[in-house]
Order: structure tokens, then C-alpha cells, then sequence
């Protein structure tokens, strides 16, 4: 599983119709698409919600990676962004965990996402092995997390890099209740043709 997300902000006089409008016409092109767990096509409006920002931000899992290198490069999708916007940074992550929610078969109307470093762990008996134990207790907090009612999909990725962990949690409700998140989207539109196929539980 492969977390990727890119983030196209607009001016704040932006018409947001014109992103909603472009979502109804079109957001269903990946409806289908082999290798796609997912696709949440979630936006953040100037003042909505606490929002700084009008921002177009769609989030994807991929079960194939294949899959994915063909929709940024290989005309399968990412060269429509390009046309219209530019070329955005593309942020991605490693899998680590992903569950199911009660409310998995309804539409989600909302997400959430936590975004934070991860700190230097400790490691008292000098194996390396305290980064693995601080993921295990966020795999757990995680998995309290997409237990509650209204959550549908609840994922946990980590971007080596710069050493940052994504928790993103897609919700039924119209409102994203994780009082930890750093953003609040709403979604216009989920396609989810791999969804089935998305890991359970830890993805190691």
C-alpha cells in the first residue's frame, strides 16, 4: 500500500464551485482504475471548518504501484493536473496499517489528516528498535481510532525522508472528528475500485 497526496492551493477569491463542478464532471474517470485502493477527492475552504485556505487536495492509496507510476507519468491521469494547475509537489508515504471503520459502505463525507515528525525514540537497550515500537503504539491508537462510529477508512503511512507520519481518516459525517488532525477536508467525491483489496490491520 502507497500513500500519496498532492496539494494545489488557490487564491483566496477562489471560486470553489469551479473545483466542485470540475469533481462532479469528472471524478469518476478512477472509478475503475486496476491498481487504485482508493481516491478521495477532498478540498479545504477559506473559512470553513477553521480553514486558512481554498485548497484541492486529492488523496490516493495504491495497491500497485505500477498502477501509480502510470497515472503520474505515463498519461494515465496526473498530466490533466499538470494541464490545468502546473506541475504540484506530490507528497507520498510508505504503508504501515490501514483498517476498516463501521460505516466502511457509506459514502464518506469528510476526512481528517495528521501530519507530524516523528521524534527521535528512545532506545534504552541500544537495539535501534525504538522508531518500530512508537509505530506500533500509533498502529494501535490507529486502530482505536477507526473503531469509532462513522469512521470508513483509517490509514497510517510514513515518509522516510523527512521522517514524518500521516494518519488520514476518511468519515461518514459531514464533520472529521479527530482532535488531533492538522487538516479537515471535505469530500466531493470517493472512488474506490481496490478498496476491498487495501490491507488489514498492520501492513508488515
Amino acid at each position: 500500500m502507497h500513500a500519496k497526496q498532492y496539494e494545489i492551493t488557490l487564491p483566496a477569491d477562489y471560486d470553489m464551485k469551479i473545483i466542485r463542478k470540475r469533481v462532479a464532471d469528472g471524478g469518476r474517470a478512477l472509478d475503475d482504475r486496476a491498481g487504485l485502493g482508493l481516491k478521495a477527492y477532498v478540498v479545504r475552504e477559506r473559512g470553513v471548518a477553521g480553514s486558512p485556505v481554498n485548497q484541492y487536495a486529492p488523496f490516493y492509496l495504491w495497491n500497485d504501484t505500477r498502477a501509480m507510476a502510470r497515472f503520474l507519468v505515463g498519461g494515465g491521469g496526473f498530466q490533466n493536473i499538470i494541464r490545468d494547475f502546473g506541475r504540484p509537489a506530490t507528497l507520498h508515504w510508505a504503508g504501515v496499517a490501514c483498517h476498516a471503520g463501521p460505516a466502511r459502505t457509506t459514502p464518506p463525507k469528510a476526512a481528517s489528516r495528521r501530519l507530524t515528525s516523528i521524534p527521535s525514540a528512545p532506545d534504552p537497550d541500544g537495539s535501534g528498535l525504538g522508531l518500530s515500537a512508537l509505530i506500533e503504539d500509533e498502529v494501535e491508537q490507529l486502530r482505536r481510532l477507526s473503531s469509532r462510529d462513522g469512521a470508513h477508512t483509517a490509514v497510517l503511512a510514513v515518509d522516510p525522508r523527512h521522517w514524518q507520519l500521516l494518519r488520514f481518516v476518511l468519515w461518514a459525517d459531514s464533520s472529521a472528528p479527530d482532535e488531533e488532525a492538522t487538516e479537515r477536508y471535505e469530500v466531493l467525491h470517493l472512488s474506490a475500485p481496490g478498496l476491498i483489496d487495501l490491507p488489514e490491520g498492520r501492513d508488515w
